[in-house]
């Protein structure tokens, strides 16, 4: 190896570059250094944390470095978001970015951070539906039944959700606006919070992710009604879709992402994208997101932003033609 001090002088500045400059393979090979922190805007427990936990082993065991999971729940995630948007653009910390983000990022017009321009998306992930749940005890065993129901009691029904803003939160106002019925939001801080509720008799109804919902539903504690999504969810291919059962065409399933800071060096990017690549097709994680009704689809850090941009501008349109925005922004009632 060349020693630094037979370097010719006027080459000096080209090595001293290849040193520092972040693009540099000298940066690559080095990363992580320390432990890399995953933030995610929900409390333990549910879809966003289940996906964030996988791939955080998975990284840990490819990387050299413990990939640990901060909850950092409130605020429909964008407690969260801005954690890592005013964090070090160094890649130990990183955002778990769900749909519920970009949703927020559509109905609150002042936010401590512009999503599109102060996080760098790093993979898509993968996709999966929600699902409507019920306690027992409502005299309602699908769909079309709970419909009849709530237009016979308008402004009775309660659902819960993980908060304002959500992702399953915009799903049960386009359940509610294209149906007709009235039914009243209770947000909680997290997926976990608002099943219990729902299990509990709190509310009479949930939608939550497949993930969040399982316990509770084999244990009997909840009822399955129906799937948000336009096809059947493999792992409970009893459990018919809004769409088939009800309301033809209603197709609204959640998407889960790595993004980082926005200035985080384009290697380090690259290098996290080519392992959630690799992650996501081996068989073992393939097959516990299909446990949770999820499939796994990555992609490009180019392909991730188009995907946010896309709900950005989606949630706002239909939120605009439907003149949902100030029921967007109401509480029912302070659970917390």
């Amino acid at each position: 190896m060349t020693h630094p001090c037979s370097i010719a002088p006027n080459l000096w500045p080209l090595f001293a570059a290849a040193l520092v400059w972040p693009g540099g393979s000298a940066l690559a090979q080095t990363y992580p250094d320390k432990p890399v922190r995953i933030v995610i805007g929900f409390a333990p427990g549910g879809a966003v944390d289940f996906v964030a936990r996988l791939v955080g082993q998975k990284l840990t065991e490819s990387m050299g470095q413990a990939f640990v999971i901060e909850n950092r729940p409130g605020a429909a995630t964008s407690i969260s978001a801005e954690r890592v948007a005013r964090a070090a653009a160094d890649g130990h910390t990183l955002l778990l970015l769900p749909i519920s983000t970009a949703v927020q990022s559509a109905v609150r017009k002042k936010l401590p951070y512009d999503l599109q321009r102060d996080i760098a998306p790093i993979s898509q992930i993968s996709i999966g539906p929600l699902l409507l749940v019920a306690h027992p005890s409502l005299p309602v065993r699908g769909i079309k039944d709970l419909i009849a129901l709530a237009r016979s009691r308008p402004g009775k029904l309660e659902w819960s959700s993980p908060g304002i803003g959500s992702a399953n939160h915009f799903a049960g106002e386009l359940l509610n606006l294209q149906t007709k019925v009235t039914m009243l939001h209770v947000p909680f801080k997290g997926s976990s919070e608002a099943v219990i509720a729902a299990a509990t008799g709190q509310v009479s109804l949930c939608i939550t992710s497949l993930a969040a919902a399982t316990p509770m539903l084999q244990s009997g504690r909840l009822r399955p009604l129906a799937f948000t999504t336009a096809a059947r969810v493999a792992a409970l291919p009893e459990v018919p879709t809004i769409a088939e059962a009800a309301i033809p065409g209603f197709d609204y399933f959640t998407w889960y992402g790595l993004a980082a800071p926005a200035a985080t060096p384009k290697n380090i990017v690259t290098r996290l994208n080519s392992e959630v690549g690799r992650i996501t097709k081996l068989p073992d994680v393939k097959t516990a997101l299909e446990r949770q009704g999820m499939v796994a689809q990555p992609g490009t850090p180019e392909e991730f932003a188009a995907v946010i941009g896309r709900t950005i501008e989606q949630t706002a349109t239909l939120i605009k033609a439907a003149g949902a925005q100030a029921r967007m922004s109401q509480t029912v009632r302070d659970l917390r």
